[in-house]
């Protein structure tokens, strides 16, 4: 791969934006090496200078970011249609006039600090950002985010995938009927996350755009009722999730759908939250993905 300049770096995240139907982008990183497919939140060490460029820290920087933010942020219990109550982590864009809502759905790990530093992120960008805990039925214990994420990995796995969606529905509506809301959202996800983006981008007629972290595409039969445009961001080293791209880009691309995607050379799975691991190319796919998520969302959801 061709070492690249940060010009060059900055045009093709833009070239992604302006993709009619399906764009494939390589993206050069730092090094190529293998390393661990998705590391717990308490291996996580060094804390990431991203706050300074504009992206969200990585998950050691995260309780920094918390408590230094100058935005309102607050916590709400958002009911669903079918009694199920979801705690949620809303923040709100310093601006005026109205925002697009942004929901963002977090990995195994549940609703960790990192996940909330993400949507102060979006909320920095000019978004309200809503992360819900879609574990708030499962009553984990409260407590610092490594002792919870074993039991969020565990938990996780028992959720029924047509009541995350229904409880996706929920929040958005919530969203969207706050009185300094827009009437338009999009969704991100990372990991487990990344793949409910997707998948939401199946269910929802009404989404206005996704982005998809290193998230598991759907089956291919189940992409006919994609309308929202689908950004997916994916680490180079991670073999598992990659293998569902080009399916899905074969199975929307004959749709006509916009489907644009990324691969970071060298960087792994959880690029966003390890920003300091695999020699550097974790944090160059960071620095240059989230970018390419907000002019996303800027194009399709407004700003």
């Amino acid at each position: 791969m061709r070492a690249q300049s940060a010009a060059v770096l900055s045009a093709l995240a833009l070239a992604v934006l302006s993709a009619a139907c399906t764009s494939t982008q390589t993206v050069p990183a730092a090094d190529s090496h293998t390393g661990a497919d998705h590391a717990p939140p308490s291996s996580v060490s060094g804390v990431s200078t991203a706050d300074s460029r504009g992206v969200p820290p990585d998950a050691a920087g995260a309780p920094a970011r918390l408590n230094s933010s100058p935005r309102h942020g607050e916590w709400a219990m958002i009911r669903s249609g079918d009694g199920d109550s979801i705690r949620a982590w809303v923040v709100y864009p310093e601006r005026s006039g109205k925002a697009p809502v942004v929901l963002v759905v977090h990995e195994i790990f549940g609703l960790s600090s990192w996940v909330r530093s993400v949507a102060d992120q979006l909320a920095a960008d000019g978004f309200i950002a809503i992360a819900p805990d879609l574990l708030t039925m499962k009553n984990l214990p409260s407590g610092p985010d490594s002792v919870v994420a074993p039991l969020a990995q565990a938990a996780i796995r028992t959720l029924d995938p047509a009541w995350v969606q229904k409880q996706l529905d929920a929040i958005a509506q919530y969203g969207m009927s706050l009185p300094s809301a827009e009437k338009k959202y999009g969704i991100v996800g990372f990991c487990w996350g990344g793949g409910v983006s997707f998948a939401h981008a199946v269910h929802a007629p009404g989404l206005g755009a996704s982005v998809v972290y290193y998230g598991t595409s759907p089956k291919s039969a189940d992409l006919a009722s994609v309308r929202a445009p689908v950004l997916g961001l994916y680490g180079g080293n991670d073999a598992r999730v990659n293998a569902t791209i080009p399916p899905a880009d074969t199975a929307l691309r004959a749709l006509g759908r916009t489907y644009a995607y990324t691969l970071y050379p060298g960087a792994g799975h959880g690029f966003l939250r390890q920003q300091s691991g695999m020699d550097g190319a974790n944090m160059a796919a960071a620095r240059a993905a989230w970018p390419a998520t907000i002019a996303w969302f800027k194009k399709y959801l407004g700003s």
